[in-house]
């Protein structure tokens, strides 16, 4: 999965508050809307505290492949839950990993922003592959999938434009390196991609109500 595993003062102040007011503005887009145009029921809150529960647990579990990486779900999350309240999950996980160290309060603007990414794409994406795709385990996996590249590509954008303070690298470098971290992501991105393919599948065997306008 895509993260900006970076502590507070890799990048300037300017930087982390254009990141901040973006996600800020994203979230309060999701606000209006659950709050104006759609709400949300009890079981969809209580489905949320679940995911939310369950991400971060997961996110703090380290897959030992090439030097540890991790999942995180954001792609389950935007499936189950929807951009709006899958926002909310997202902006609760990273104040949480932040809380314990992982990653800089000032990185939170940013990694927000890749999550909404991989929730928005992957959302989208499998109900977009509905009338092409007619398994729910091959719909899961590619929505994952597609959703977690786009993130990386997000997390590399960010980093390239805000750039790293101390870091005495021309572009090209840090775009190089960056990338192997990000193909390296991609490799646990088929892990979770499996991972959520098999939930989405057992979902709508068993409670096909947890996904709106979906059918066993």
């Amino acid at each position: 999965m895509a993260h900006i595993h970076l502590e507070d003062g890799s990048f300037t102040l300017f930087w982390v508050i254009v990141w901040w007011a973006i996600a800020l503005l994203l979230i309060s887009v999701a606000l209006f809307w659950v709050r104006s145009v759609r709400k949300i029921d009890n079981r969809k809150i209580t489905l949320a505290a679940f995911l939310t529960a369950a991400a971060f647990a997961i996110f703090q579990v380290s897959i030992p492949l090439f030097g540890g990486v991790h999942i995180n779900l954001t792609p389950l999350i935007g499936i189950l839950l929807g951009p709006a309240i899958g926002s909310f999950v997202a902006l609760i996980i990273n104040i949480l990993s932040a809380a314990i160290g992982h990653g800089g309060w000032g990185m939170i603007g940013a990694n927000l922003l890749v999550n909404l990414i991989e929730v928005i794409v992957a959302y989208t994406l499998f109900r977009a592959l509905k009338k092409i795709v007619s398994g729910a385990f091959a719909r899961g996996g590619i929505a994952t999938f597609v959703s977690l590249f786009c993130g990386n590509l997000a997390m590399i954008a960010i980093i390239l434009i805000s750039e790293v303070q101390g870091v005495n690298q021309s572009k090209s470098q840090i775009l190089a390196g960056l990338s192997l971290i990000a193909g390296v992501n991609m490799v646990a991105a088929i892990i979770e991609a499996v991972i959520t393919g098999m939930i989405i599948t057992y979902i709508l065997r068993m409670r096909p109500d947890m996904l709106e306008n979906e059918h066993p």
